[in-house]
């Protein structure tokens, strides 16, 4: 006997990308719902290889009773509306928002960093996936963690248009043609705040009080909750004009000493991590090789002679996947595995 499972917010990037995951790793789900807004009502979306085709149901009015799983691809207006009605009805949210993260009684998952904070799923039967970017960082840090104990963190990103929506893409690829067919101006932008094509906007969410932006306020705390409190963050996120894969260039500080080849040593065996490090032209992933794979993949590893105990490395990962819809799968598979028991 397999699940029953709901992905919300079907149509949009990370939805599609939810439902690709789930047919690849062959979760065994006895049924699948796509629901999302009531302006996709109807719209059909293929599942797996097989040809399957799923008809999207108006989420204002789709009952959660009876659904094991519901993987949420909607926003965080979408999270704070209807999480705790699939919740009250028995459903398990996995949610993609921010809004529920930093919520005590909610677990923030990364499967290979943090699994036993699974346990705590029951206090409001919903469990929260991270932002992006700290899910692929976290991952990699994880085993330096183990090894040596990271002090500090200093990160800057290089973030793809993707984790702006199909919009943030659309726009990337429309500027882009206007300077190569220049039949008129590039268009003003509507989704960034400058102009995307050719260029890099550092700046990414809403500003806060302090100068940093939401972005860089979610990688410090999300690290801390998922990976240990007493890590200090600090984070610059970039957005690039790039359609798929975020990458990293993170510089750590650690209490014990460490050399670049423990490091790789312990990075080469690390779960979900995949070391591609050859001092050579062309030996590092860069975003393009990445798109498609689950993998987080960390090149260019090396001791920073500016501080004792300090590392350089560079983490590239598939947004839509590690970073959303691959974790929210895994995430689905540990309860599974711990505490849903079926299939």
């Amino acid at each position: 006997m397999g699940y029953r499972v709901v992905v919300v917010g079907a149509t949009g990037n990370v939805g599609r990308e939810m439902l690709n995951v789930l047919a690849e790793r062959e979760f065994p789900a006895d049924e699948i719902a796509a629901v999302a807004s009531p302006r996709s009502t109807g719209t059909e979306i293929e599942y797996g290889e097989s040809g399957k085709v799923l008809k999207c149901k108006n989420i204002e009015h789709f009952d959660f009773a009876g659904w094991d799983i519901a993987l949420f691809a909607a926003g965080s207006a979408a999270a704070k509306e209807y999480a705790p009605k699939a919740a009250a009805a028995g459903c398990v949210v996995i949610d993609n928002s921010s809004f529920y993260r930093m919520d005590p009684d909610v677990p923030l998952i990364v499967p290979e960093v943090n699994p036993d904070a699974i346990d705590g799923y029951k206090r409001k039967m919903i469990i929260a996936n991270p932002n992006c970017s700290t899910a692929q960082m976290v991952v990699a840090l994880k085993p330096l963690h183990d090894l040596a104990k990271i002090k500090r963190v200093v990160v800057s990103t290089y973030q793809s248009t993707s984790g702006a929506g199909k919009a943030g893409m659309d726009e990337l690829f429309e500027q882009t043609r206007a300077v190569f067919m220049p039949i008129g101006e590039v268009s003003p932008p509507q989704v960034f705040t400058k102009q995307i094509a050719f260029n890099v906007i550092p700046h990414i969410d809403d500003f806060l009080d302090d100068g940093f932006t939401k972005e860089e306020w979610k990688m410090v705390v999300e690290t801390k909750k998922i990976l240990d409190p007493k890590i200090k963050v600090v984070a610059t996120c970039v957005r690039v004009p790039v359609f798929v894969g975020h990458s990293e260039a993170i510089n750590l500080e650690f209490e014990n000493e460490i050399s670049a080849e423990q490091a790789q040593d312990v990075l080469r065996e690390a779960p979900g991590v995949m070391l591609i490090d050859k001092r050579e032209d062309g030996g590092y992933v860069t975003p393009i090789e990445c798109v498609g794979d689950g993998a987080t993949y960390v090149s260019r590893v090396r001791e920073d002679p500016t501080v004792d105990n300090g590392l350089v490395i560079w983490c590239v990962s598939d947004n839509l996947r590690k970073g959303a819809a691959l974790n929210a799968v895994q995430i689905a598979e540990l309860l599974g595995r711990r505490h849903l028991k079926k299939g």
